[in-house]
């Protein structure tokens, strides 16, 4: 049975964004063109950002996913990675909170797409 291996984000600007993201995981690209750029992130799995897309991002007025960055050494690593982050001018959504999984935080890419931070399982 085929596994997803590909995460896409739709982007106004891929190569904007792909400074974003590479900046905030310290990644570089490993296929680039104008519209459509991905990033190894282990595994086999890629992050792609996409901005040739067909309809106009501006339009879609709320965004109902999110990439979720588990991280071992919670909550001290989470609180450190906020602080890295807003550091970096990531967007925040929400500072770090405890919730029922342990603690967490969001921020937002340059298009509004959700990065969460939070325990590993």
């Amino acid at each position: 049975m085929p596994a997803p291996n590909q995460f896409i984000v739709y982007v106004a600007d891929a190569p904007a964004s792909a400074r974003f993201y590479g900046g905030l995981f310290d990644l570089k690209p490993v296929f680039e063109t104008p519209g459509f750029i991905a990033f190894d992130i282990g595994g086999g799995v890629q992050l792609a950002l996409w901005s040739r897309v067909p309809f106009d991002l501006a339009e879609v007025d709320h965004r109902t996913s999110e990439l979720c960055v588990a991280v071992e050494g919670a909550p001290a690593s989470v609180d450190a990675l906020y602080e890295e982050w807003k550091a970096k001018g990531a967007k925040v959504v929400t500072e770090p909170y405890d919730d029922v999984f342990g603690r967490t935080f969001l921020v937002a890419d340059p298009d509004g797409n959700l990065i969460r931070v939070a325990p590993v399982d």
